[in-house]
């Protein structure tokens, strides 16, 4: 089988097509044909040995993939060959065939195509914990969502509206903050005109917003917190740009706010029954036509570096999607 492989840690343009043998799943796992794997901002950063998550060389890339049960390992009984399902994968899942835990396996509904399956269970999922468990978001209160138009941020408005809040959507352009406002968010912020901080008191009349959904961290990340209203949760979900920021604790402080890190990964491994029922609650939104997943771009497997490389620039509107089959 063909997969893009990451021989040595490096930039997109390091990787490599390679024939590889197919894996043999062994006790709890599943061998799954790929039909079509997701890109995600980790997928940019594991390849770099940037990740928590640190594979040894060679392995291939892609976290996340939707396909075909092909075998079954020891001891699988949730699954069988022929069944459509979606998988975390953490690495691996831009090859033709992928070997996963069955329990990082999920079926997927009989009307969603793999395209869109490769790219919902982490975005959403992400979003679900984020705002259900973490954040603790109630009906009528402030979410705020920076760098909106990304995938997860995409999956941030659609969730936080079915959860019953006003979204305020924050974004780097117009064309952006145009996809947002289609997916539902009632309050639109292009921080590359505005000042976030000042346009973050203009629309909640002074008050501040209750939740921030943060995707981005660098400098937004000091500003949207000045903005926070009391007992506001602040959710650290990632880095995408680049930069780590360092938040003076006088803030949370005064404003006797919470900083709360969100960690999908290890909430799936965790906690695997609130995960479970939180899928399943994304699936019923998902049938109801509550959630919309957008893809932006799509690239053929020997174009997968490419794809991480549109990824990592910050060029992706929605998902991008590597087709496998």
């Amino acid at each position: 089988m063909r997969a893009l492989m990451c021989e040595a840690h490096g930039l997109p343009e390091t990787l490599v097509m390679r024939d590889r043998p197919s894996p043999q799943p062994g006790p709890g796992a599943i061998r799954m044909r790929v039909k079509a794997a997701s890109v995600n901002f980790p997928d940019s950063l594991i390849i770099r040995d940037l990740y928590q998550t640190k594979p040894p060389l060679p392995f291939s890339p892609g976290s996340e993939a939707a396909g075909i049960v092909d075998a079954v390992g020891e001891g699988v009984t949730q699954f069988r060959p022929g069944d459509r399902i979606a998988a975390m994968t953490t690495w691996g899942a831009f090859a033709e065939e992928v070997m996963v835990d069955a329990g990082r396996c999920f079926a997927i509904p009989d009307d969603m195509p793999f395209d869109v399956a490769s790219g919902f269970t982490m975005v959403y999922g992400t979003a679900l914990h984020a705002l259900r468990q973490r954040g603790r978001l109630q009906p009528g209160e402030t979410l705020l969502v920076l760098g909106a138009a990304g995938g997860v941020g995409l999956a941030a408005i659609e969730v936080g509206k079915q959860m019953g809040a006003r979204v305020i959507a924050a974004a780097s352009s117009a064309e952006k903050l145009a996809l947002a406002q289609a997916h539902g968010a009632d309050v639109l912020i292009d921080y590359g005109q505005d000042d976030l901080k000042s346009a973050l008191r203009s629309a909640t009349d002074g008050r501040g917003v209750d939740v921030i959904f943060d995707p981005v961290g660098g400098a937004l990340a000091d500003p949207a917190f000045r903005a926070m209203a009391w007992d506001g949760r602040y959710l650290v979900i990632g880095f995408a740009a680049g930069d780590i920021p360092a938040l003076p604790l006088n803030l949370p402080l005064v404003k006797g706010a919470a900083i709360i890190g969100v960690f999908w990964g290890a909430f799936l491994t965790r906690e695997p029954a609130a995960n479970a029922d939180n899928v399943a609650t994304l699936y019923d939104w998902y049938r109801a036509g509550h959630l919309r997943p957008e893809i932006s771009h799509r690239f053929a497997l020997d174009e997968a570096a490419a794809a991480i490389r549109w990824v990592m620039d910050r060029k992706a509107m929605g998902k991008v999607v590597v087709e496998i089959d």
